[in-house]
């Protein structure tokens, strides 16, 4: 059974959700596999993903990428894993890729934003190297049995908050800080000498892993925590008089924001300023300035909300709203560079997808900048004639590094892209050459030189349908403009070489052999089955003649070709 016929079966079985028929059926499909294909890794991956074998998900979507790792969906692959296993950042890293590669892949955008959830969740922060002490199980026996916590453990409501930390002991800052009597047990935890205790195994046990839905599903995000006892009521908090008079003052500005009214906004964003520190109005002031077009004082409110936000330590996603604006500023100004690092420094503070995005899509732009920038057609000529002079030597290596510095002084010239074609086919590097004549092609599409160098490269692989397809391509473009030309010869040739080596016998074939190959040729069997092939070849038997006339249709031509070099049409 062929590759594909097992890939088809283990596809069918995924869909059924037999996952461990379908990583039997891709593991038999990757063995007979001529080649390897990366889209068999991918598929089983996905199989190991689905039933939460993130271990072998990663090895498997690794090995994909190493195989192609131009295929964004092949870092989906690996992001999933890596989140299955709860390497976020290594997630972050991997769905970050697939972008750079696809700009549009929503499922590495999901991706980013599940991370992102499972990071913060409800205001999640780091667990201050205390998570493996809170996930050990005999946390609340050891805190009992221990003098100096037994006391504070025979409150209900600490055991409740315990527990609570057990489950996520991201929130330990949080808590503590809050409540006087866990206070004590944390310090109590962390003077704990665990081993001494009776029933001390310190080893702490290993979250579950998340559930990652595959394929083509972001990651799920965190589930909600299971609810241990039912919190108590809070004690509502306090609002001193000064906020509430600043919030007035901005809900006024804010009003007037929508309006467009950016003055009279700013001077009461001032106002709510002065009466209570708190940076979201600084935030709101530089948002209206920003809209008048007043960039620097924009940046500067910023600047000042970051320090100010510092010095009472702010939220760090409003200090991370600072640093974003700072960033949209630069970008309005075209300092790209200076843009590029505040939305980087924002992403320090508080990952969002959307500053994410502009982040990438700045670093783009500083890209194409830096490119359009060094573009010069002067030193993209001498880089030509030095190519030139390194093919004419045999240096390939050198005429591929000239002939590249020649297609960055000037992208435009087709001839940089054939002419490193033609260097990079000497080095047997085909499917780059390959590239860089399509590149051509697609800048100028009537420069047959490219047509032919990729013909060559594809016949050199033995892409004998895809060269055909190119050559075809290539007459139909040179017969339009030069119907007499030596190129459109040079193709006609080229042409028929990669007929005759596509239909010609294999090594110990016999002709009855290769006839039975040929006559089950995809192409030579649709062919025979087309209605107007059948009557033309029909009306070819009685008059020969009348075959001339039809092969000066184009389509015609390259089926009679086709079937000419396949020996199903003799010439006498």
């Amino acid at each position: 059974m062929s590759a594909d016929e097992l890939k088809a079966q283990g596809n069918k079985a995924f869909s059924a959700k037999q996952f461990d028929k379908a990583i039997e059926l891709f593991t038999k499909a990757i063995e007979v596999s001529p080649t390897p294909n990366h889209v068999l890794y991918s598929n089983r991956s996905a199989c190991y993903t689905s039933i939460h074998q993130y271990n072998e998900a990663l090895k498997d979507a690794q090995e994909c990428v190493k195989i192609n790792p131009t295929w964004a969906k092949g870092y989906n692959r690996v992001g999933a894993a890596q989140f299955g296993l709860n390497d976020l950042e290594g997630a972050k890293l991997s769905y970050e890729k697939a972008l750079d590669l696809d700009e549009s892949n929503k499922i590495a955008q999901a991706g980013l934003q599940a991370i992102v959830d499972k990071e913060i969740g409800s205001g999640q922060m780091p667990d201050m190297g205390m998570g493996k002490i809170f996930s050990d199980p005999h946390l609340i026996e050891k805190l009992k049995a221990n003098p100096k916590s037994a006391e504070l453990m025979k409150d209900p409501e600490i055991v409740a908050k315990v527990r609570q930390l057990q489950a996520n002991p991201t929130t330990v800052s949080q808590e503590m800080f809050t409540n006087p009597k866990l206070m004590q047990v944390v310090a109590c935890i962390l003077g704990i000498d665990l081993n001494g205790i009776p029933g001390g195994d310190v080893s702490a046990t290993t979250a579950s892993s998340e559930d990652v839905p595959m394929p083509d599903a972001p990651p799920a995000p965190k589930a909600a925590p299971k609810k241990t006892e039912a919190p108590k009521k809070k004690v509502e908090e306090v609002v001193p008089d000064s906020k509430k008079e600043a919030d007035e003052f901005k809900a006024q500005a804010n009003a007037l924001y929508k309006k467009k009214h950016f003055d009279d906004a700013i001077e009461l964003y001032n106002k709510a300023w002065d009466t209570h520190k708190d940076i979201t109005y600084l935030n709101n002031r530089a948002a209206a300035e920003f809209e008048k077009g007043d960039y620097d004082t924009a940046i500067a409110t910023c600047k000042t909300a970051v320090d100010e936000g510092r010095e009472m330590r702010a939220d760090y996603k409003l200090v991370a709203k600072s640093f974003a604006r700072i960033g949209n500023c630069y970008l309005k100004k075209n300092d790209l560079k200076s843009a590029t690092e505040f939305f980087e420094r924002s992403l320090t503070e508080h990952r969002t997808p959307d500053v994410l995005n502009k982040l990438r899509a700045t670093e783009k732009a500083l890209k194409n900048q830096a490119a359009e920038a060094y573009i010069d057609e002067a030193k993209s000529e001498e880089a030509r004639l030095q190519g030139k002079e390194y093919f004419t030597k045999g240096d390939w290596p050198g005429a591929v590094k000239a002939y590249t510095e020649m297609i960055k002084r000037n992208p435009k010239d087709v001839r940089g892209y054939s002419n490193r074609a033609a260097a990079l086919a000497k080095l047997m590097s085909f499917p780059d050459a390959i590239r860089d004549c399509e590149q051509a092609i697609k800048i100028d599409p009537t420069f047959i030189r490219a047509y032919i160098r990729k013909a060559n490269a594809e016949l050199a692989i033995k892409e004998y349908k895809k060269c055909a397809d190119t050559l075809s391509e290539a007459r139909e473009v040179e017969a339009k403009a030069n119907p007499n030309s030596a190129q459109l010869r040079e193709i006609d040739q080229l042409h028929q070489r990669a007929l005759s080596q596509r239909f010609a016998p294999l090594d110990g074939e016999t002709y009855e052999q290769t006839m039975a190959r040929i006559q089950k040729d995809p192409e030579v069997v649709e062919i025979l089955n087309d209605p107007v092939m059948n009557t033309i070849l029909q009306q070819a038997q009685n008059n020969p003649a009348a075959l001339q006339e039809h092969m000066k249709n184009p389509a015609v031509y390259k089926k009679i070709l086709v079937l000419m070099s396949a020996g199903i049409i003799r010439t006498r």
